[in-house]
């Protein structure tokens, strides 16, 4: 199969708009109109519950996964060229699906995915980070930020995952998540942003 029918298909998996889905047909609610709008793992837990938002978040990650482990094998290359290209499809997807508008959400669990598949080891590094930032601050976005500032690093340091495509790929998608937590970064400059256990009336999202 061609690698463009294989980055085509990366962005028709990343796009399926898993908490979209599992809010209205299981639950009957419209996620883009409670809580922060946005379609992630973190909204869903928010307005949902955990017991919507972890095959939510599993189902995200494997979105990432799926394209970037799997589809290099059917692309005709000797190698995993094109894993990037596939991975980064699946992102794009995830945060711009056709599903529901070219929306979604902000790619950090389809993103965590993609790097479970390039770069294990850095991944984890970069997941402690975001479990400790959640924890000491109670605020998932600051978790999002630091896992995905370091994610570069991690790659470049870790093993198995230092090749040039993926560590310019890490600080690509590094880029990205900040971007795509601008409005996050006003919030918690002006000491806005919402936290886990802290009634404000406002959320979050990943």
């Amino acid at each position: 199969m061609s690698p463009a029918l294989l980055i085509l298909a990366g962005y028709l998996v990343g796009s399926v708009p898993t908490s979209h889905w599992v809010g209205r047909w299981v639950y009957g609610v419209e996620l883009r109109e409670k809580g922060s709008g946005n379609l992630g793992a973190t909204n869903t837990f928010r307005v949902l519950g955990p017991k919507a938002a972890v095959p939510v978040l599993c189902v995200d990650v494997a979105k990432g996964w799926l394209p970037a482990a799997l589809f290099p094998a059917w692309d005709g290359s000797p190698g995993a060229e094109w894993a990037v290209a596939y991975g980064a499809a699946a992102i794009l997807g995830h945060a711009f699906s056709f599903w529901v508008g070219f929306k979604g959400g902000k790619g950090v669990a389809t993103g965590a995915g993609v790097f479970l598949a390039l770069a294990p080891w850095a991944l984890l590094l970069s997941f402690l980070l975001w479990v400790g930032g959640v924890l000491a601050t109670r605020t998932v976005s600051v978790g999002s930020l630091l896992a995905a500032v370091t994610l570069p690093v991690w790659v470049v340091v870790a093993p198995g995952g230092d090749e040039p495509g993926t560590v310019a790929f890490a600080l690509c998608l590094s880029l990205f998540v900040v971007w795509a937590h601008r409005k996050n970064v006003h919030r918690l400059i002006r000491g806005e942003e919402p936290r886990f256990g802290v009634s404000t009336g406002k959320v979050e999202s990943v």
